[in-house]
This record gives C-alpha cells, sequence and structure tokens, in this order.
C-alpha cells in the first residue's frame, strides 16, 4: 500500500498560519492528484483544495484566498499552506491522494483555531 504521512496540524489562534504536509511513500510513484479534506464534529467530509500532476488547482469557496495548496513531485509530498485562519477552519484535515487508479487517505492531523 501507499502510506500517506501527514504533519503540521495543532491550535493556533485566530489569525493565524499553519502549513500542512502529506508525504507520499511506497511502490507508486506515478500520481495523479493530491488533495486534503477536512471532517468538522458532526459534519461530512469535504473537500478543501486538490492539485492535479498538471498544477491545476481547486478550492472550496470557504477557503479561497486564505488557503494554498502545492505540490513537490520530487519528495511525493503535498502541502496546505492555510493563513487567516478561523475558528469554522476547526476540523481533523485528510491527505488523500490518487495514484495508479486508487485513493489513498492519510491519518488525519487535527487543525484547532481559537477565537
Amino acid at each position: 500500500q501507499v502510506q500517506l504521512v501527514e504533519s503540521g496540524g495543532g491550535l493556533v489562534q485566530a489569525g493565524g498560519s499553519l502549513r500542512l504536509s502529506c508525504a507520499a511513500s511506497g511502490s507508486i510513484f506515478s500520481i495523479n492528484v493530491m488533495g486534503w479534506y477536512r471532517q468538522a464534529p458532526g459534519t461530512q467530509r469535504a473537500l478543501v483544495a486538490r492539485i492535479t500532476s498538471g498544477g491545476s488547482t481547486n478550492y472550496a469557496d470557504s477557503v479561497k484566498g486564505r488557503f494554498t495548496i502545492s505540490r513537490d513531485d520530487a519528495k511525493k509530498t503535498v502541502y496546505l499552506q492555510m493563513n487567516s485562519l478561523k475558528p469554522e477552519d476547526t476540523a481533523v484535515y485528510y491527505c488523500n491522494v490518487l495514484a495508479g487508479g486508487k485513493f489513498y487517505w492519510g491519518q488525519g492531523t487535527q487543525v484547532t483555531v481559537s477565537s
């Protein structure tokens, strides 16, 4: 299996910033799409941002202008730079990778934004 290791979560005050990282490892080397999802208590998991192998990006409306997704192919790592964080951004953030026609999920990292 492909393994995804997430890091960078934590507690931050409203208006602050965090950078999430997700590093992929395993036998697969052709990664089509990498993205971030989040799930707050009592809600369904929802797309935050994604980036394709060609560099195209998509963002949820709620994070446009505040979050930036990027990719380092050499390191097989996807990043999520989160600026101007709001309490409503509080959630468990999950890395997702589409590779070889299969989806893979990270273990999740908690992001808590205090007001």
